[in-house]
């Protein structure tokens, strides 16, 4: 009988992480997921397959933590979904983001190399790397130009998985992947902002909702679709980057539109701009072209922006109602 597949994710309790635990439980295998300790543990996104998963403590700052859940667990495959990824935090803790999101890679390849080199390695890149984009659509072979400590960080991770890859022979890949959401989206994301701002406002509890940058235009799809192209990079003769996109943008403002119009709302009346959350230096349009993906790993966008707005939208709708205590009377 073959041996039960192992595999340990970073960043477990993250959107990514549950959804790929998800998957991997779903084609039989071991699933470990390294947690940091901290006073305030959430493991909401996972509560349902918490049973279903083994817990490590370790740390992407703390080296031997990871040399030893390494140990401990025996991976296959080590998917590397931790990272400190919110956008406007980098511009306030760009050393803290470049400790996670950049020298945090380097701490895993390093461990890969020294307990077992065989072990498989998927890194969590981001369209955030071309920033400033030289062309469009964005592929394998665009040229890179960050607009934020999180994107310099991010191509830091990119590069030096890269790099293990050619220097010492890991099968290390990197999924460039563009906006993925979901109703397991922090509240704090541009998306999950809209979803559960016209789900409050539709019920009564509020009246606007404030954005920023209304025209940045960005690649957006459905996050369980993503993961399942992480699994197939690492499934792979030999490992090689990916861009994983829909090829579709659509701006901020569209996005507000058909959030509110599923709601019978017009966004145009509670939507506001202020300016304090705006970006120091902003990345206006990012849209993938996925066609290696496509052509090596048989991998397809299923989902349109408006069913995936639909999703997060009636999502949030039923999260209120359950929240939300009943009127007197």
């Amino acid at each position: 009988m073959p041996e039960r597949r192992r595999a340990l994710i970073t960043g477990i309790t993250g959107q990514d992480g549950s959804y790929l635990a998800e998957l991997l439980l779903s084609k039989g295998y071991a699933v470990y997921g390294m947690v940091r300790r901290s006073s305030t543990e959430s493991f909401e996104r996972i509560a349902h397959i918490v049973d279903s998963v083994e817990l490590r403590q370790a740390d992407l700052l703390d080296q031997l933590s990871i040399v030893n859940v390494l140990r401990q667990v025996e991976p296959h495959e080590v998917y590397n979904l931790a990272a400190q990824s919110f956008i406007p935090t980098s511009f306030e803790q760009p050393l803290l983001t470049g400790e996670f999101t950049a020298l945090g890679v380097t701490r895993i390849l390093e461990a890969i190399r020294l307990v077992n080199p065989a072990i498989r390695f998927y890194q969590a890149s981001s369209s955030e790397m071309f920033g400033k984009v030289q062309e469009t659509p964005q592929r394998e072979t665009t040229p890179f130009h960050p607009r934020s400590p999180y994107g310099v960080a991010k191509l830091y991770g990119h590069w030096i998985t890269v790099n293990y890859r050619e220097s010492y022979g890991i099968f290390a890949t990197s999924g460039i992947l563009f906006n993925h959401e979901s109703p397991r989206r922090g509240k704090e994301f541009v998306t999950r902002k809209i979803s559960w701002g016209a789900a409050s406002i539709a019920l009564g509890l509020t009246d606007s909702l404030e954005l920023g940058n209304l025209d940045a235009q960005r690649d957006w799809g459905y996050a369980p679709e993503y993961v399942d192209a992480m699994w197939r990079m690492l499934q792979q003769e030999t490992p090689r980057d990916y861009v994983i996109g829909t090829g579709v943008h659509h701006s901020v403002r569209e996005f507000c539109e058909a959030a509110f119009s599923h709601l019978g709302l017009d966004y145009r009346d509670h939507v506001r701009t202020n300016t304090a959350l705006l970006r120091p230096a902003d990345v206006e349009t990012l849209r993938a072209n996925p066609g290696l993906a496509r052509r090596e790993l048989g991998w397809e966008p299923r989902t349109s922006l408006e069913e995936l707005v639909r999703i997060m939208v009636d999502a949030d709708v039923d999260r209120i109602r359950t929240q939300k205590p009943p009127t007197p009377g």
